[in-house]
């Protein structure tokens, strides 16, 4: 990050990306010079347009439908417009605060981080200052008319159009360091640094795919929601027990509507969930509590809920509370890894790739030699299982026998 922000004197900068660190004093001036307070904002009939606001915010991100509306309630050039979408992302994250659940604000910030992505997408005036906000090194050059033999050039030598920076004379570069410190939160094989040129230690944005812009506002997103997250958490532990008691109706709709999310998600068929391996527990524990768990352990899970003859909606069901959860791209990767029939890792794999749950001495199972694999695992669990309700059915025939045998013998 860098080490002091650029200065931003633009007021619908300030007003349509709330949580930039510099937005801060413009929002202190804001409530200096319309008297708005904390009990002004919480209580003032002249404040309910912007809490509704504020909830809305919420509830847009708990349904997850692609993050918050980017849209304003009012034009954002005028400065009731400006007001409402201040306040109300503070009023949101006052809810957020209060509701002191680390899922709830991690969803609330990826939905804000989402929002932001497609403002930037478009926003040729505040991309380039917000993201000298959040990258060490970024800059625009001119885009190369001549490409590495990986890109798409034609027999001159020249840049196809469609190829990387496509139609664009120019194109956004930034720091590796940045680059590979970001880019292990998002998956797919646009994002892996073998896919992109290097020039003099800058990794050049864009493909044939996706715009140098369009992936510039996908990597600021991940640092946007970090930040956002991080003064949420931080602001959690401020929240008095008053201001708790203040905001309880609009925290209670939100914790409602978060564990209805919640409670849709598992309709588990065929193996117990008991018999699971404690590698595949830990990544649904894991997704359940909004925690980005890694594409290897996402690919795992997938892969071993086929196996098991889980249905695709039910493996869907495990993802929807994380981080950057989107229904219709993760309905298409499950189906994939389904029809593919994938075999899940084993647990040299697993302990690799951080998704092993276990340590030596915790699980007596997974302590035997000869257990290199989840499904052995499962498979040893259900014939225990398996042994179990034998014995206790020869045993519950062993008392009906008696008891007949009693019975037959009074009756003699």
């Amino acid at each position: 990050m860098p080490l002091q922000e650029p200065v931003i004197e633009d007021d619908v900068i300030l007003a349509r990306y709330p949580f930039l660190p510099q937005s801060s004093d413009y929002q202190r001036r804001l409530a200096g010079e319309n008297d708005i307070t904390l009990d002004v904002l919480l209580a003032s009939e002249r404040m309910e347009e912007t809490r509704t606001r504020g909830r809305l915010r919420l509830v847009e991100s708990i349904s997850n439908k692609g993050g918050v509306d980017a849209m304003a309630m009012r034009d954002i050039h005028t400065e009731e417009g400006r007001l409402l979408e201040s306040f109300s992302y503070s009023y949101a994250r006052l809810v957020v605060c209060a509701s002191e659940q680390e899922v709830l604000i991690s969803r609330w910030a990826q939905a804000e981080a989402e929002r932001a992505e497609r403002l930037l997408c478009v926003d040729d005036v505040a991309l380039p200052i917000i993201a000298r906000t959040y990258l060490s090194q970024i800059e625009k050059v001119a885009a190369k008319t001549t490409t590495s033999p990986q890109s798409s050039t034609g027999s001159t030598g020249q840049a196809k159009p469609g190829g990387r920076g496509g139609l664009s004379d120019e194109v956004w570069q930034i720091g590796i360091a940045d680059f590979i410190e970001i880019c292990p939160r998002i998956t797919g094989e646009r994002w892996r640094l073998i896919n992109h040129d290097v020039n003099d230690g800058k990794v050049i944005l864009g493909d044939r795919r996706m715009g140098s812009q369009q992936q510039l506002a996908r990597l600021l997103r991940e640092r946007i929601k970090e930040q956002i997250m991080a003064d949420a958490l931080r602001r959690m532990t401020e929240v008095t027990d008053d201001l708790a008691v203040r905001l309880a109706e609009a925290v209670g709709m939100a914790t409602t509507l978060i564990q209805q999310a919640s409670s849709e998600r598992l309709e588990l068929s065929g193996v117990e969930q008991d018999d699971w391996p404690p590698c595949m527990r830990k990544a649904v524990r894991e997704l359940e509590a909004g925690i980005n768990v890694n594409h290897f352990g996402r690919l795992f899970l997938a892969s071993i809920s086929a196996t098991i003859g889980l249905t695709e909606e039910t493996c869907a069901g495990f993802f929807v509370n994380a981080p950057d959860y989107n229904p219709e791209t993760t309905s298409y990767q499950i189906g994939h890894v389904f029809s593919r029939a994938y075999t899940p890792a084993g647990c040299a794999k697993l302990k690799l790739n951080a998704c092993c749950a276990v340590q030596p001495g915790d699980d007596r199972l997974c302590d035997q030699p000869w257990l290199d694999h989840p499904m052995k695992y499962l498979r040893s669990q259900q014939r225990w299982r398996m042994r179990d309700a034998a014995a206790k059915a020869d045993v519950e025939d062993s008392v009906d026998q008696s008891d007949a045998s009693s019975s037959e013998g009074q009756t003699s």
